[in-house]
């Protein structure tokens, strides 16, 4: 049995500003699993957002912010392959969850997708990851492929946003 749903969270998703840095950097380390990067992973776009997502053409990043101004979501999009925005960093505080926040800031990383004429949407997650699976299968994400990493398996998504593959509503 999951956990039940916790109220809804009033949060505001903004783009990333600088002054986020040391907040989206510690609820990166707080979302690594067993508290270290992963092999196939640097974490090198999480020491400097400003250059990998905001400064680069067809890239973003967003955080989520509740009523005190804390940032307690976060999630980027980055355009490497023609045509395919990659979601990453998605990471929601761990007191904040099962509250609608990854909702919002998969539909905000979708919605920039659908802008920038993406025909896919790319992410990737380590299997046990299960409520971020459920959230990417909310989305209609379909499940590509697998592939073993540091001995765990690696799941890939896509959401062809070209089929008129759109996210369920709230």
């Amino acid at each position: 049995m999951g956990m039940p749903e916790s109220s809804p969270a009033s949060v505001t998703i903004r783009p990333y500003r600088r002054v986020d840095l040391a907040a989206c950097q510690k609820l990166y380390k707080e979302g690594l699993l067993g508290g270290k990067i992963a092999e196939n992973d640097t974490g090198m776009d999480i020491d400097d957002i400003e250059h990998a997502y905001m400064h680069s053409p067809g890239s973003h990043f967003w955080v989520a912010v509740n009523e005190h101004n804390e940032v307690v979501g976060m999630i980027g999009v980055q355009h490497h392959d023609e045509n395919i925005g990659e979601i990453r960093r998605l990471r929601v505080r761990v007191d904040q969850r099962r509250r609608g926040i990854g909702s919002k800031l998969i539909e905000k990383a979708v919605e920039f997708c659908n802008k920038k004429g993406y025909l896919k949407v790319a992410l990737d997650t380590f299997v046990d990851r299960d409520p971020a699976i459920k959230l990417f299968e909310k989305f209609h994400f379909h499940h590509a492929r697998t592939r073993q990493v540091v001995g765990k398996d690696m799941l890939y998504f896509y959401l062809d946003l070209y089929e008129g593959d759109k996210p369920a509503q709230q």
